[in-house]
């Protein structure tokens, strides 16, 4: 299983999802995304792009430089 980094950390909302939401739009089914941010409304704003579907939220966790999530891209619906 390969991975990426996003590392958006010194831009505020909307840029680290719209970077995430970029990276996930590229990758495999399967690819584990990790995103960086140090924008406090990351925590919000990327679970609510998970929740559309069709990637799972691995971890969410605090760093002494910030937030870290980790995503694994899912299929695209078909259809």
């Amino acid at each position: 299983m390969s991975g990426i980094l996003v590392d958006a950390r010194g831009h505020r909302c909307p840029v680290p999802s719209l970077r995430l939401r970029r990276a996930l739009d590229r990758a495999a089914p399967g690819t584990i995304v990790t995103l960086l941010a140090d924008d406090p409304l990351a925590r919000i704003d990327v679970p609510h792009l998970i929740g559309a579907g069709p990637h799972r939220l691995l971890e969410t966790a605090a760093t002494p430089e910030g937030l870290r999530f980790s995503v694994e891209t899912g299929a695209p619906p078909t259809g």
